[in-house]
């Protein structure tokens, strides 16, 4: 399944009164690989961002003036997420923020050009419950280079959620085997059932028992009979 990261900026952090995005940054994941096909975009909000926001961010006022407007780049952001699952860290501020901007466009919700949702957020807390589980300290505990990141970036941050999402996951219950295919962008991920084998079970032949024997007769007279199987009751 095609995975497309996301990650917004805004002006604040309430989208029912009034903030915008100003950023959107999304990166694409093919067969749990980052395929350097990205969309980017910088938005003039109409607005100023709040203070708090500009903290965060750093991305000014001036700056965006002159960008385009989000229903100026809806029909190709829209076209590059298609049918895809996107994944993005703390899900219901950026999708409260992009269903707001696509009702404003007369586009519809972000659930129909979507396969679904992701919250690598909800995923963190099941797997470290009690722990930080921003970005960063995600990055930090799984071993994530962040040294870049001194402010937000919708691009940047959805970049390093992508590596952290394949950490996240990267334990998984089924063998996946790459089917050979001539455009390497159609390879397919198939699930394997490891229940259907019955593995066999190999024992030791006379030789090897009696060299095990000897070892193990080495090893307790070298620790002086205080090894674990002389001394167990």
């Amino acid at each position: 399944m095609r995975l497309i990261v996301l990650d917004t900026e805004t002006t604040g952090l309430s989208a029912e009164n009034g903030d915008r995005i100003i950023e959107i940054g999304c990166v694409e994941l093919l067969n749990r690989k980052i395929t350097g096909n990205h969309f980017h975009h910088y938005l003039n909000p109409e607005r100023d961002s709040h203070e708090d926001a500009l903290k965060v961010h750093g991305i000014s006022n001036e700056f965006l003036r002159d960008k385009p407007k989000f229903d100026a780049i809806a029909a190709a952001f829209l076209d590059f997420i298609s049918g895809a699952q996107l994944i993005i860290h703390n899900a219901a501020f950026d999708v409260g923020f992009l269903n707001k901007e696509l009702e404003r466009a007369n586009l519809g919700p972000l659930s129909g050009h979507i396969s679904g949702i992701t919250d690598t957020l909800s995923m963190a807390k099941e797997m470290y419950p009690g722990k930080r589980n921003s970005l960063d300290a995600l990055c930090d505990r799984l071993g994530v280079d962040n040294a870049s990141r001194t402010l937000h970036g919708a691009l940047l941050d959805a970049e390093l959620l992508a590596d952290v999402y394949i950490c996240l996951t990267r334990g998984q219950n089924a063998l996946l085997i790459q089917e050979d295919a001539a455009d390497p962008t159609q390879q397919v991920l198939t699930d394997i059932d490891l229940s259907q084998f019955e593995l066999p079970v190999v024992f030791a032949s006379e030789q090897e028992a009696q060299a095990h024997l000897v070892a193990m007769d080495h090893l307790s007279k070298a620790s002086a009979d205080q090894t674990v199987w002389n001394n167990h009751a």
